[in-house]
């Protein structure tokens, strides 16, 4: 990059993101990002068990062809398949830099969106009450500036806590300049009146959920059909990605000191007209696909020492339903991206989609807690010792999953 190239960048970006560090030359640091998909991802489509039966029996209507029919599955070990809009990512499945942990989640159970997406960025599951996210409790103790950023309209739990400060909005990829003063100055007055407090928080809500769903091109109901809008939570649609993945490449390639990031897409709630090969889910996950390799890509260099996560609040049942969709389940595939990751397999004890051995008669199974997968990269990939551990997952009592190759 040209030095004039490298001052109009560094230029166009916020003072906030500019320490020193961030202009000091060194080896490039290790980095994290997370991509939470809001309404729960349909894993059994996107990591699908072809070569079990109940998979196209229990899904007439939803599964995938196996690999080599038309619109058929790219076979990832003879017993998975990558569903076809995900082709992008296969070159990367090839290199060894992208796996999945299949059968993967938390150990309580909760079919309610906001509950389990609460307990996952809180790195809690089960509790409620816990106040802060995992990854902002990360950031406690780091003595450098600005260390996160995120790309939806308005923090997520998982960045929010203590450490806030050290956390910051991508420029550019939030959609509408949020003025959070003023927001709070009209909080504190409508919060008088509760006619006007209500209303308020309604027109809050609405302008939200709109906001989403027209830069999602998804229509008023800002998910796809069936789904509950708010399970997105105002995050965009997945066509946002590659457009988002270009900007977050090209803040970490200017600032080594940002070493965090969460992503946030909404549109996953497939309760009706799911789609196998075409339709509304495929739709979803083509720029999911291209915008992870546009991520991989755009990084260069640094793609050697970051890793990707990609991780949904719960998974999907294994039936289909009366619609063409699928409701909310328990067991997902949670995705692993990076240039050291243990990639080109399915990790994870598979426990199968016979009857005898869903949860509840009807889910997929966890045998992975998510924190094992995290809790492995926080120590792998960051070096973080069991006490930090012990602070960013208070209640996981078992060993970090190894997701690094060796």
């Amino acid at each position: 990059m040209s030095l004039h190239r490298r001052h109009l960048l560094l230029a166009s970006l916020p003072a906030a993101l500019l320490s020193p560090r961030a202009r000091a030359a060194g080896a490039p640091p290790k980095r994290w990002i997370v991509v939470l998909l809001r309404g729960a991802i349909d894993g059994l489509s996107v990591c699908a068990p072809y070569a079990e039966p109940d998979y196209a029996r229990e899904r007439p209507g939803i599964a995938l062809p196996p690999p080599g029919q038309e619109g058929g599955l790219l076979d990832l070990d003879g017993r998975f398949g990558l569903h076809p809009a995900l082709a992008p990512l296969q070159p990367l499945w090839a290199a060894g830099q992208f796996g999945f942990v299949q059968a993967c989640g938390a150990p309580t159970s909760s079919r309610s969106h906001f509950e389990a997406q609460d307990e996952l960025e809180a790195g809690t599951p089960g509790v409620k009450t816990t106040p802060d996210g995992w990854l902002a409790r990360l950031l406690q103790g780091d003595e450098a500036g600005v260390q996160a950023v995120y790309t939806a309209p308005t923090r997520p739990k998982l960045l929010s806590g203590p450490a806030s400060a050290r956390v910051a909005a991508l420029p550019g990829a939030t959609r509408a300049p949020e003025r959070p003063a003023l927001g709070a100055a009209l909080d504190r007055l409508y919060a008088q009146d509760p006619q006007y407090a209500a209303t308020w928080q309604a027109a809050q809500s609405g302008r939200s959920q709109m906001a989403g769903a027209l830069e999602a091109g998804q229509g008023m109901n800002g998910s796809m059909a069936g789904g509950d809008p708010t399970a997105d939570r105002g995050a965009p649609g997945a066509n946002t990605l590659p457009a988002t993945a270009r900007r977050l490449a090209q803040v970490l390639r200017a600032d080594p000191t940002l070493r965090f990031a969460c992503v946030e897409l909404g549109g996953w709630d497939t309760h009706a007209r799911q789609g196998a090969a075409q339709g509304q889910l495929a739709g979803r996950l083509a720029p999911l696909g291209q915008g992870l390799a546009t991520l991989a890509q755009s990084l260069g260099p640094l793609w050697a020492d970051t890793v990707v996560t990609v991780i949904s609040e719960f998974g999907r049942t294994v039936a289909e339903n009366g619609t063409g969709g699928t409701d909310h389940g328990h067991g997902n595939a949670l995705w692993l991206l990076g240039g050291a990751v243990r990639g080109g397999q399915v990790l994870g004890a598979w426990p199968g989609l016979d009857s005898a051995a869903r949860f509840q008669g009807r889910d997929l199974a966890v045998t992975t807690d998510y924190r094992a997968v995290l809790a492995g990269v926080a120590a792998q990939h960051l070096g973080l010792r069991d006490a930090t551990l012990a602070r960013l997952f208070p209640s996981y009592a078992g060993a970090p999953m190894p997701v690094l190759r060796a």
